[in-house]
């Protein structure tokens, strides 16, 4: 996207949840360069302070950080109300942060349901429910939510990151509408991203589980993941600027989107195989046990 391309975001102020690493911090970067004041959160204090500075020093960027845990609701209540006090309006949310796990349900246990269930899709609503008001309030709101490519096809051992994606793309699309009939100043976009070059799988809960190591996955995730953080942030801001209703990040999403309405519920019986066949293959290389 050439800079003649770029919106100008001086004088508006962007909230992003996740902004410690991959594709939040680069969208700090990117609304930085463009002029905009920030309100960063995550849970990993170290490298959100990361973020800030380098928002901060290369941009002049004003930035604000606190360490969040996006599941929990009154937190992210007092958080939004705190930084529409103290920004004085709030234009952008970028509902960003997310987890994963890797596992099938048979050997999932609720902990770990929970925890991602509250994160993925409950740090979105809790986000939306938070901001919304202020948004209104801007006359020119934006609210972006992460979902995923497994927000659009159901894959095996991903059942609760499916459910938590598949949430946020029905919530966000509903909220969308609501937003239209009501006429509300909010424009609402659900964001798919494919493989993504990010820490994710680092991070992740259950892989053990599935008789992996976490650094082997994550490996082989790297090698496959075909989008940079830089490029997702960079489609994820020309889709909010154009206020589309839906991003698609990289070839792999666009992939994902055309089986979900060309094939349909009939993807389900040719995927199982050829995933029975991977695991077969995974195994007999040694990622899987």
């Amino acid at each position: 996207m050439s800079n003649s391309d770029r919106h100008d975001y001086t004088g508006k102020v962007a909230v992003i949840t996740g902004a410690a690493s991959g594709i939040g911090r680069s969208l700090a970067l990117q609304l930085a360069e463009r002029g905009a004041a920030l309100a960063l959160s995550d849970i990993d204090e170290m490298h959100l302070k990361e973020t800030a500075e380098l928002c901060r020093t290369t941009y002049g960027a004003t930035v604000t950080a606190a360490v969040l845990d996006v599941a929990d609701r009154s937190a992210f209540q007092d958080y939004a109300d705190g930084v529409r006090s103290e920004s004085g309006h709030v234009d952008m949310v970028f509902n960003n942060a997310g987890v994963a796990l890797g596992v099938d349900v048979v050997d999932m246990t609720w902990e770990d349901f929970d925890w991602l269930m509250g994160i993925n899709f409950g740090g979105v609503v809790n986000g939306s429910k938070a901001f919304l008001p202020h948004l209104i309030a801007s006359g020119d709101g934006h609210l972006v939510n992460t979902s995923s490519v497994f927000g659009l096809i159901g894959i095996p051992s991903q059942s609760a990151y499916n459910a938590a994606k598949f949430g946020v793309r029905g919530f966000t699309e509903a909220l969308r509408q609501e937003m239209k009939i009501s006429r509300y100043p909010v424009t609402v976009t659900c964001v798919h991203p494919g493989g993504v070059k990010t820490n994710i799988v680092n991070n992740a809960r259950g892989v053990s589980a599935m008789g992996a190591d976490t650094a082997t996955v994550a490996s082989l995730f790297d090698r496959i993941a075909r989008s940079t953080p830089d490029k997702a942030a960079a489609t994820i801001l020309k889709g909010m600027d154009k206020k589309k209703a839906r991003v698609l990040i990289g070839a792999d999403a666009r992939g994902f989107d055309f089986v979900a309405r060309v094939i349909g519920p009939r993807y389900q019986d040719i995927a199982a195989p050829l995933t029975r066949a991977g695991y077969a293959v995974a195994r007999r290389q040694g990622i899987l046990k």
